[in-house]
């Protein structure tokens, strides 16, 4: 029986503007994705049984029906029409609830593993159309990379990759609701949205001025740092180990800082490691991303 093992990379936010709410109570939003190697691993086998089987190596993760790549599995198998089973063995790196995405990242890689071990031919555009369905990041991880994100995230646009660069990822010990800080960010500045205003994301783009990068934002942190004042000063910590960019990743809670000099982000993160859970991992552009994956996809 063939047997797949992928890697499913986690996602920094590149600016976060958060624009209306919309009808189907998502916000309209524009960001930069950025995918980096900090990476599960996901196993596939078959099971002849036609049961789907899921276990992982995290007790802060529910292993059952509601966690995405279950309900991903079952998702491709319903819109196939057939009934195949498979066993899911994953060992988990990102941590959950902290604005990096793993979640979604798992769930991406498991329609592209088993669209190969359930020889079920479906198109990347269809697959783009059910991962929408599971949620708002998810269609980001078939394409990796760069990408602009807009609508609710899933309006996706690869961009030319930016140079090379050094994340510094710091996690601090407690989770976020990403749906309380949107609740928190209606309730006490929903009028304060970016609709209206001049996009950052865009005049980046536009000209690929890094000068404008350090002006990048996060529409969401005003609300995450009153919350959670200890982020805001994971940020400014971060920010005066001198990267040239600082944020919340997301609804966070982990912060980032984006390095082009390899000994600087040694010492933020040595300096950060003693308060802090602290990544140092590197950006992923497209092509080494779908080298990472391993799906054959």
């Amino acid at each position: 029986m063939e047997k797949i093992t992928v890697r499913s990379l986690a996602k920094v936010n590149l600016g976060l503007e958060v624009g209306q709410l919309r009808e189907d109570g998502y916000h309209q939003l524009t960001t930069l994705f950025q995918t980096v190697n900090l990476k599960d691993r996901l196993t596939f086998e078959p099971r002849p049984d036609g049961e789907i089987f899921l276990a992982g190596n995290r007790a802060d993760v529910p292993w059952d029906e509601s966690n995405l790549i279950y309900r991903a599995a079952l998702l491709l198998r319903q819109a196939s029409g057939r009934r195949p089973g498979v066993k899911i063995t994953v060992d988990k790196t990102i941590p959950p609830g902290r604005g990096l995405a793993g979640g979604s990242s798992n769930a991406a890689v498991t329609m592209l593993a088993l669209n190969r071990l359930w020889r079920l031919h479906f198109s990347q555009e269809q697959l783009h159309c059910l991962a929408a369905i599971l949620g708002a990041d998810v269609p980001f991880f078939l394409h990796g990379g760069l990408c602009l994100g807009q609508g609710k995230g899933e309006r996706l646009q690869p961009q030319p990759e930016l140079p090379p660069a050094w994340v510094v990822l710091v996690v601090p010990d407690f989770p976020v609701s990403t749906a309380l800080i949107y609740q928190e960010f209606d309730r006490r500045q929903g009028f304060l949205t970016s609709t209206g205003k001049e996009s950052k994301i865009m005049k980046f783009l536009e000209h690929k001025n890094f000068l404008k990068f350090k002006h990048l934002r996060n529409d969401l942190e005003p609300v995450a740092f009153k919350i959670h004042p200890q982020l805001a000063e994971i940020k400014r910590e971060i920010a005066a180990a001198g990267a040239e960019l600082s944020l919340l990743s997301g609804s966070g809670s982990a912060v980032f800082g984006w390095f082009q000099d390899l000994s600087l982000a040694q010492q933020a993160a040595g300096r950060l490691a003693r308060d802090y859970q602290v990544w140092l991992v590197e950006t992923v552009g497209r092509e080494k991303y779908w080298q990472e994956l391993g799906t054959g996809a």
